[in-house]
């Protein structure tokens, strides 16, 4: 505590001969040899004191004493006093000439008492309003600490001391002592890159733990001086952060269930209050792992719909740097399940507003739209689609998860926010194994957000033995996968990939695809052509071994076990394959008239 010197401020030129005592804290008495002739009471407690050096310095009490109609005035009562009787107490020594010091502790409480007693000049040179003013002016204001350590020893002496302006002198006090400190820190720490020219701040600011013991009120009346005096932004949101650490420790957990346990309307207050001060700061000068946590406690607090919404929005804002652990926030709510999927699904909605918006501009910049163009938040959107997939396998097993919520997950990202669809089919299939009293319709319309041309080979693999899966979509599976066997065998595997891309498992054009897409995907499905090519080439090569075995098995005349397995393994694929993809007509007949003629040869 900053504290001043008794020669800076003595309040006596000389001591009194006779050292001050106090006898109870119900009767008070200045000196012991001379007996008081007037008792005041302040809050419940007496001070028996002399009228004469009270009246000499206080305007209040020579008027009481005049405007009495008793001529043997013995007691006085004082209502609403200041500071209480602590403060009158002081009063009454700088009235006697007691030294006492002025100190950050003390001269709110002194100012104010003054005031209410008219301890002005007109009385008395050097009373103790000048005193206390001398003393705010040249030692309170021009120091940030000393002007938080009176903010904090201002409680309880409202009204009065806001009347006085004393909160908004260190009020902005602080603001402005804040800004030069920025700039001289920022001038001492400046370094100058000789090689490149670039400048580096280095400064830190020491000032923002110490506000955090400011009271809520008061620390609003600071952020907002901060913000017209030019404090750094970050250093505010540095601040605010900060203070919620520090305040909101120890937060009750909302039971929803046992509304008796809810103790957090005060952390209510500071969490609302907060998030409305960060509604003015920069989005990206926020952390996002702070505005996550603001959230949670949020609705553990059950804040107003406006701050969780103010929440939600920043957080979409930056979505794509959020982790899958931030997402997985725990829902209060009864019979609901594990996870707020609410809560995610509207900071969905809030990301791809923004991505709309950013793409609308673009446009407008650029002066024509394309449907296909890569929008320059395209990456972006493919972070969070990834992240989202990973959001639905983590909430997927559970029980209480509705399939509405679900799907309205899936719905939202679009087409282009998945290169691949392999993350999304194992959500599905997870969602799937963990309610298996979904009804037939329900599976169907699920398994149908599974765009099967984006599957990997691993997951059409997977899919095409998933029992859980519905017929339809398995079908589709092999279908695509003899499509591309064939578009491998051809050597048009390019032409027909990209085609197959464009078209969708309805026959229907699939959404715009941007041209990153559609080289990602082609460099994917080559890879995959040229896998499933050298699989083909060693199972050409076996066919040939077992073709050269079954010919000399006929050239010896017996033709054995192994080459009737073999006919008959043939005959089974090419069966399946049939069923799979069934022939058109040109094609059963050109087979039924091959199958005729081969008849006709072995009966002749």
């Amino acid at each position: 505590m900053g504290v001043a010197s008794e020669s800076a401020f003595p309040f006596a030129s000389t001591k009194l001969a006779t050292s001050p005592r106090f006898c109870s804290s119900i009767s008070r008495r200045i000196f012991s040899d001379v007996v008081g002739d007037v008792t005041i009471s302040v809050d419940g407690q007496s001070f028996l004191l002399h009228k004469f050096p009270l009246v000499s310095r206080s305007g209040k009490i020579r008027k009481m004493v005049v405007e009495s109609k008793d001529t043997d005035l013995s007691m006085l009562e004082l209502f609403k006093v200041p500071g209480g009787a602590p403060a009158f107490e002081l009063a009454a020594k700088f009235c006697y000439g007691t030294n006492f010091e002025i100190t950050t502790s003390n001269v709110a409480h002194l100012r104010c008492i003054a005031e209410y007693l008219e301890m002005t000049e007109d009385y008395q040179e050097e009373n103790l309003i000048a005193r206390t003013e001398t003393y705010l002016n040249e030692i309170v204001v021009q120091s940030l600490e000393k002007s938080i350590e009176v903010l904090c020893a201002s409680e309880g002496l409202h009204p009065t001391v806001d009347e006085l302006g004393i909160l908004d002198r260190c009020v902005d006090a602080i603001a402005i002592n804040a800004s030069k400190e920025q700039l001289v820190s920022g001038l001492a720490c400046l370094e100058c890159d000789a090689g490149s020219g670039k400048l580096k701040m280095d400064g830190q600011d020491w000032w923002v733990e110490d506000l955090s013991v400011l009271r809520l009120d008061l620390y609003q009346r600071v952020v907002a001086a901060m913000r017209r005096t030019g404090v750094r932004s970050d250093s505010i949101t540095t601040s605010i952060v900060h203070y919620a650490q520090t305040s909101l420790k120890g937060v009750e957990r909302y039971q929803a269930w046992d509304s008796s346990t809810f103790v957090g309307g005060k952390q209510r207050v500071i969490i609302e209050t907060l998030v409305g001060l960060l509604a003015t700061e920069k989005i990206t000068s926020v952390p996002l792992s702070f505005l996550f946590g603001m959230l949670r406690m949020a609705i553990e607090v059950d804040a107003g719909r406006g701050c969780r919404l103010e929440l939600e929005r920043r957080i979409g804002f930056q979505l794509e740097m959020a982790s899958l652990d931030d997402l997985l926030i725990p829902s209060l709510q009864t019979n609901d399940s594990v996870f707020d999927v609410d809560t995610v699904h509207h900071i969905l909605v809030t990301f791809l507003q923004r991505i709309e918006d950013e793409d609308s501009e673009e446009l407008l910049q650029c002066g024509y739209e394309s449907e296909g163009l890569k929008s320059p938040s395209h990456s972006s959107v493919l972070k969070v689609g990834r992240l989202m997939d990973g959001y639905l396998a983590e909430i997927a097993p559970d029980p209480y998860l509705k399939l509405q919520k679900f799907m309205a997950i899936i719905e939202l990202l679009p087409d282009y926010a998945r290169i691949i669809d392999d993350g999304l089919y194992r959500a599905i299939d997870i969602y799937l194994k963990a309610h298996p009293s979904m009804t037939e319709s329900e599976c169907k319309k699920l398994c149908k957000l599974i765009d099967c041309q984006k599957l990997s080979q691993e997951a059409s693999n997977h899919a095409a033995q998933n029992d859980r899966l519905p017929v339809g979509l398995v079908v589709r599976v092999l279908y695509l996968e003899q499509l591309h066997l064939k578009s491998a065998l051809s050597g048009n595997s390019v032409d027909r990939s990209l085609s197959q891309r464009m078209i969708g498992s309805s026959g229907a054009p699939s959404s715009a695809v941007s041209p990153r897409d559609n080289y990602a995907c082609l460099r994917r499905e080559n890879r995959e052509l040229k896998l499933e090519i050298s699989r083909m080439r060693v199972r050409l090569s076996e066919l040939e071994k077992e073709q050269a075995f079954m010919k000399q098995g006929m050239r010896d005349g017996r033709s054995g076990e192994r080459s009737r397995a073999f006919l008959a393994s043939l005959s089974r694929g090419i069966g399946r394959i049939a069923m799979i993809a069934p022939a058109t007509g040109k094609q059963s007949q050109a087979s039924d008239g091959k199958r005729r003629r081969r008849h006709k040869h072995s009966v002749s």
